[in-house]
């Protein structure tokens, strides 16, 4: 995992695959959901995809989120085979639509998603 916030620190989306079956596996794993294969090499990714589904938060509970309602959590289809998931940004709550082009961008060191 130290190697995926190293990433993101640079400015930088990378994204497990599994070396058994080739799939991409996101949120980072020790072994792959699909096929149980240990070797995940993280490996950077485009930054560019759509958005799958999302939900706004009008209320939080999370400490360093409330005061920020409401905010949209997507998760977001890349064209190399992940879904990724995090908030999106730069765009109000009722703008964000399902399949929606985005970009990565980072703040504080985590990845969003900003409009394409």
């Amino acid at each position: 995992m130290d190697a995926y916030w190293a990433a993101c620190a640079r400015g930088e989306l990378v994204i497990q695959r599994c070396t058994a079956c080739g799939r991409r596996v996101h949120l980072p794993a020790a072994e792959c959901p699909w096929c149980g294969g240990g070797d995940l090499p993280f490996e950077p990714v485009g930054g560019e995809g759509v958005v799958h589904t999302f939900t706004v938060v009008h209320r939080s509970f999370v400490g360093e989120f409330m005061g920020r309602e409401p905010y949209v959590l997507a998760w977001v289809d890349l064209p190399e085979g992940a879904r990724v998931l995090g908030q999106v940004v730069q765009c109000p709550p009722e703008r964000v639509r399902v399949g929606m082009p985005v970009r990565v961008t980072f703040r504080d060191e985590l990845p969003q998603w900003r409009p394409a």
